[in-house]
């Protein structure tokens, strides 16, 4: 086998990244070669991305990053463009955090119970997924005018080569993918009133979309044929991919703007048990399926930074860790925390409604936070293990959360598991390694490729310590 240069575009809701990588058999290198931020724009009452953007910045990625061998592109969930029948887009994707789709399930719901919904799509009830979405904008010009919808990296994909496909695990966080056939769900669609014919050919990660056009070759100065190759094109399915697993049953905790966590099964788990908790089951490279649970991640820490101007998060972080453990903690995935403006206010209140002391500082308020995460995180790794009957025995810590030392302690204290933190570029790995594979340049299952990370990335482990009744009495405060 001969190693291969391939670059990852990697889209997350905060900033995107170009990454350049060589992989072998024995070889993962990779390097960033270019960022750029990615953040709402609000125009009148809507908040919306700017795509268009987007992609200048990958096309400028792609430039920098000089000749490859193939591309790949990962991105968040269930936001989308509309294109008109000539292929042009209809206004700007709007942004999964906006307000129009508030009340929206439980509209739909009495058309198609949620129960029904859940037993054909197995995707939790999220108030931004894509099914709510159309159903928020039936009876707009823009939906009216609509011939193809695809998700973000999809629509990417499609100006970089001109192909309409899209690839299935972005797909089946959409409510609109019957999770057991990894097809659309026809009928649902029919149910919601959402036209099927909008949908593109799905196509599972590691196959061929088709080269980059001319005139993208032109741009990027690259020489053809470059192929788009899928890969797990929703960034936790690529961030799954990267975590750096041994043969011991695992969970992972995907941690940036959004903690996703959970378990890597074969089949769905469809029972109400499951429903009720809000699990989903969206599916994963090489047949898997993601069984997990959104919280809401650092996004809580993010948007406090922002509203003190951005200081040194690392003085922060120190000051945090002499903070009394548990003073006050929050539900982090309490819907109130979605929006952005205003968040320290908010955590504010709500320890207050929970009968605790507001933190009174800075630090304390990042603790508050972080001790947060970790209850989540416990919590929702427990509920996994319960609803799947899979018992894990390490918590994986991937992503921009596995730079956070405190919160990888505060988890495996909360967890009683051992936590391994790391790769911080799990995405843009499991990005490259889906190309690598699909170009002949490494071999083997799921677990041959998590073999080559441990053999080439830095990783850390914390052990548990602790009280695990201080955790059960901070568990209880919530309920």
């Amino acid at each position: 086998m001969t190693d291969v240069r391939v670059a990852a575009v990697d889209l997350g809701a905060s900033s995107g990244r170009v990454m350049l990588a060589d992989v072998g058999p024995d070889r993962l290198d990779l390097t960033e070669v270019a960022r750029f931020p990615n953040g709402p724009v609000r125009l009148g009452d809507t908040l919306y991305w700017d795509v268009l953007a987007l992609y200048r910045a990958i096309l400028g990625g792609l430039r920098a990053a000089g000749q490859v061998d193939a591309v790949g592109i990962d991105s968040w969930a269930v936001d989308h463009g509309l294109l008109d029948a000539t292929g042009a887009l209809l206004g700007n994707p709007v942004h999964y955090r906006d307000a129009r789709t508030d009340g929206v399930a439980d509209r739909l719901h009495t058309t198609i119970p949620a129960a029904e919904l859940y037993a054909t799509t197995g995707v939790q009830v999220l108030p931004f997924n894509t099914i709510y979405q159309l159903v928020a904008a039936a009876g707009t010009p823009q939906l009216a005018a609509a011939r193809d919808l695809l998700l973000v990296p999809d629509l990417l994909g499609h100006w970089l080569t001109g192909a309409r496909r899209a690839e299935v695990t972005n797909a089946s966080t959409t409510g609109l993918l019957d999770v057991g056939k990894r097809d659309w769900a026809a009928d649902v669609m029919a149910r919601a009133g959402i036209d099927e014919r909008l949908f593109a050919p799905l196509v599972e990660p590691g196959e061929r979309i088709a080269e980059l056009a001319p005139h993208v070759l032109a741009e990027t100065g690259l020489t053809g044929p470059v192929p788009l190759v899928a890969v797990g094109s929703h960034d936790t399915a690529s961030a799954v991919v990267g975590v750096p697993a041994a043969d011991e049953p695992f969970a992972y905790i995907s941690c940036g703007t959004w903690s996703l966590v959970g378990v890597e099964l074969d089949a769905p788990v469809l029972t109400e048990a499951g429903r009720a908790a809000n699990f989903s089951n969206e599916l994963g490279v090489d047949g898997t399926v993601r069984y997990l649970r959104n919280v809401m991640g650092l996004w809580l820490l993010q948007e406090c930074l922002r509203e003190w101007g951005d200081p040194d998060l690392s003085g922060l972080l120190e000051q945090a860790v002499r903070e009394p453990a548990l003073a006050a903690v929050v539900d982090a995935s309490d819907p109130e925390f979605l929006a952005p403006g205003g968040m320290s206010g908010r955590i504010s209140a709500a320890c207050e409604r929970l009968g605790q002391a507001a933190p009174a500082s800075r630090p304390a308020m990042v603790r508050c936070i972080l001790d947060s995460l970790a209850l989540a995180h416990r919590r929702t790794v427990r509920e996994a293990q319960e609803l799947s009957g899979r018992e894990v025995d390490v918590v994986h810590v991937v992503g921009g959360g596995a730079r956070n030392a405190l919160l990888c302690r505060l988890t495996a204290d909360a967890c009683g598991l051992p936590v391994v933190a790391g790769p911080v570029e799990a995405t843009a790995l499991g990005n490259v390694l889906v190309q690598a594979r699909a170009l002949g340049a490494v071999s083997g299952d799921l677990s041959a490729l998590r073999r080559l990370l441990r053999a080439t990335q830095e990783l850390v482990r914390y052990e548990p310590a602790g009280d695990s009744a201080a955790w059960n009495a901070a568990e209880t405060r919530l309920q």
